[in-house]
Order: structure tokens, then sequence, then C-alpha cells
């Protein structure tokens, strides 16, 4: 399951993507901010980060809590 990252011309904000296959990666993807299908796909850095929410779309990273 590929994992891209995208960075939305429109508005400047970068997300990550996961697709369930290579092939599914060649459709549309629209910025979860703007909704713009101007975006373009980044070198992703794994391992790094926050994950991804049931959508695939990048989210937080939880704190973690001390004590």
């Amino acid at each position: 399951m590929p994992v891209y990252v995208y960075r939305c011309e429109q508005c400047g904000k970068e997300f990550e993507k996961l697709f369930l296959s290579a092939r599914q990666s060649e459709g549309e993807v629209r910025c979860p901010n703007c909704e713009s299908e101007q975006v373009e796909r980044r070198p992703a850095l794994f391992g790094l980060g926050g994950g991804l929410s049931p959508r695939g779309d990048a989210c937080a990273t939880p704190s973690s809590g001390g004590g």
C-alpha cells in the first residue's frame, strides 16, 4: 500500500494520501484543505511524523503524555 506526500499548489498545504494499490494512485487527488485538484506529488520520508486517518489523510501525531 503506497503512501504519497502531496503539496497543494493552491493553498500550500502538505498532506499524505494512502492508496490500497499503486494503480489507484493514478486517480484524482484533492487537497483536504481547499479541495483543489492542483496538487504536486512530493518525495515521501517514511517513518517520520503522524499517522493516517481512516480516509487516508494525514492526521496529527498523538502526543506522548508523561507521568
